[in-house]
């Protein structure tokens, strides 16, 4: 649904998924197969939210201003630095850092080919920010 955000449309998300149920007559978890057959792939997103102190979220804002040609040993194919910065790698995985606007909060969003991908994208991409919370006090 374009400008769809879930974070402030949980509700109107959890009722088109209820009328898809309902209309589809079909359990979530098999449209969800067939909604991959049709696509060509799996797709697995994950949000990671880091209360960080302010330094920190400082530092690794500055961090991210960088260029990147590689990031967590992964090729970077490319970066988006609309809201945040996402880096898109080969194999189309991806992962965005971004501020809440909300929340003192450091986002991480990735998605993968597989939950266990995605969640490896997560804990490094955290590794990531906490190295600077090490860099800070060195």
């Amino acid at each position: 649904m374009r400008g769809h955000v879930p974070e402030k449309d949980g509700i109107l998300a959890c009722l088109l998924v209820a009328e898809m149920v309902a209309a589809r007559r079909a359990p979530l978890g098999e449209q969800l197969k067939t909604l991959f057959k049709r696509v060509g792939g799996e797709f697995w997103p994950l949000r990671t939210n880091l209360h960080l102190p302010e330094e920190i979220k400082l530092k690794t804002v500055g961090r991210l201003k960088s260029d990147f040609s590689t990031f967590l040993g992964r090729r970077v194919k490319s970066l988006d630095r609309t809201d945040g910065l996402k880096f898109e790698f080969g194999d189309g995985s991806w992962v965005l850092l971004r501020l809440s606007g909300t929340e003192p909060l450091l986002r991480i969003y990735t998605e993968a080919a597989t939950l266990k991908e995605s969640s490896a994208i997560a804990s490094e991409t955290k590794s990531w920010v906490m190295d600077a919370a090490q860099e800070a006090k060195a």
